[in-house]
């Protein structure tokens, strides 16, 4: 029997190395399309072990096929993944780093994360009533009582937010502090993250449908000849979040989780970040302010308006913000582009 949606769904990867990380994802991915983004030196040659069904795209392939609106993918970041949520022509998206690995349940079982994302975005989310059970989808839960019966039906799911053990996703600051804490609570619970609530997403173990939400997937513009670093995701998730509620979808966070095994550089961290730690002081109450006009029927339309609002509401904190809502502009003109049949 065939693994569910292995026709449906692409595995996106970023990397700068070989990937010999997927031989332990074998079982999970093998039967699924990897799409591999190459970041940095497009001349260096990144090995993938043999049997999997790949197609690796590096800096000249970006340049090549999205010509003068390459510039609004990354370099030398791992935000470039975001090109393969563009080129796919699946449904779903599972994305991952390669330094992820199998993690295990408290009682030694391998965990399928793959497998777990698709039944969280295949079952509705509960984004209007926190149930207190959290998700009430799941076999052995359901709804607590006092939960309204007119919101049982729940709302479609539009992203799958998993979390990690061992390395936890913190900020230099925090990793500065906590230089050795490691995460090994393993919490079996996934819950629907209430509508008027912004999360800090990160890309490292996300999945997500493409039809629904893929166009607010833009991890922005990092890296290279950029003033900040290790926000892409972040800024990804105010999007996301923010137009997700106003489109009557959910995000789910919780299961699965992955083996997280390197901890990245604090120091080096706190370079690429410590403009964000500023400007994050005022971004997400610029997001929490947003009110999508009920004319805004689309994740394309959404964008663009963000778009103007960034250009408006931000831009005194760096002209950085104008380039990055011109970079959204051209990151919607280049979905529309590749993806006409979803694109509205």
């Amino acid at each position: 029997m065939s693994p569910p949606l292995h026709d449906q769904l692409d595995i996106v990867i970023p990397t700068i190395r070989s990937l010999d990380f997927l031989e332990q994802w074998r079982p999970f991915f093998q039967p699924y399309h990897l799409i591999v983004i190459q970041d940095g030196d497009p001349s260096r040659s990144v090995g993938v072990p043999e049997g999997f069904d790949y197609e690796l795209y590096n800096r000249n392939d970006i340049e090549r096929i999205l010509g003068d609106k390459a510039w609004c993918i990354s370099f030398k970041d791992s935000a470039c993944r975001c090109f393969g949520y563009m080129v796919s022509k699946k449904r779903y998206i599972y994305t991952i780093d390669d330094d992820c690995f199998v993690a295990k349940t408290p009682s030694g079982e391998d965990i399928n994360a793959l497998e777990q994302h698709i039944k969280n975005l295949l079952s509705p989310s509960t984004p209007d009533f926190f149930n207190t059970l959290y998700d009430p989808y799941v076999a052995g839960s359901d709804f607590v009582r006092g939960y309204p019966f007119s919101m049982r039906e729940g709302k479609p799911t539009a992203v799958s937010h998993g979390l990690w053990l061992n390395i936890p996703d913190y900020d230099a600051p925090t990793q500065m502090v906590k230089p050795q804490e490691r995460n090994t609570r393993y919490v079996d619970a996934v819950m629907t993250i209430p509508k008027g609530t912004l999360f800090p997403m990160c890309g490292m173990n996300l999945a997500f449908d493409r039809h629904a939400i893929g166009p607010a997937m833009y991890f922005g513009l990092m890296g290279e000849g950029q003033p900040w670093g290790r926000y892409d995701d972040m800024w990804a998730g105010w999007c996301v979040k923010v137009i997700a509620d106003h489109l009557g979808l959910g995000v789910k966070t919780g299961l699965p989780y992955i083996w997280h095994s390197k901890a990245s550089n604090p120091f080096v961290n706190l370079r690429k970040e410590y403009k964000g730690i500023f400007w994050q002081e005022e971004i997400i109450p610029f997001f929490q302010a947003i009110k999508l006009d009920a004319s805004v029927t689309t994740v394309e339309a959404a964008m663009l308006d963000i778009a103007e609002r960034v250009r408006k509401g931000l831009a005194h904190l760096d002209p950085y913000f104008e380039k990055l809502a011109d970079g959204i502009v051209a990151w919607i003109e280049a979905w529309r582009q590749l993806n006409p049949e979803i694109s509205h």
